[in-house]
């Protein structure tokens, strides 16, 4: 998986052309298997359970310059490959991109 990730308000990416552009190549490969942008953090709802009780907050759960930005779901045959990607990704250039495996362990 990779973690879209900027710096600033979300909106302040890529244009949607650079990304889409990124998106048809990868989709094209067969490398990606699906992905999309999230919304602003401000639109968040963060939830935690202490002591039996749901506490929701409005906004994101940590107050920080870096924002998720969005994900996509990639199929690589390797790590190496998966950072190459990754690298490729205009959000690459400004922000960054936080890539990790599935857990593979038992549920």
């Amino acid at each position: 998986m990779m973690l879209v990730v900027v710096d600033g308000p979300v909106g302040d990416g890529p244009t949607g052309d650079d990304v889409e552009s990124w998106v048809k190549e990868m989709d094209d490969r067969g490398i990606r298997v699906f992905g999309n942008r999230v919304v602003s953090p401000s639109e968040a709802t963060t939830v935690r359970v202490r002591s039996g009780d749901v506490l929701l907050t409005d906004g994101p759960f940590a107050e920080t310059k870096e924002q998720m930005a969005g994900f996509d779901i990639i199929e690589c045959e390797s790590m190496d490959q998966a950072v190459e990607i990754a690298a490729e990704h205009p959000a690459a250039r400004h922000g960054r991109i936080e890539v990790r495996p599935f857990w593979e362990g038992q549920a």
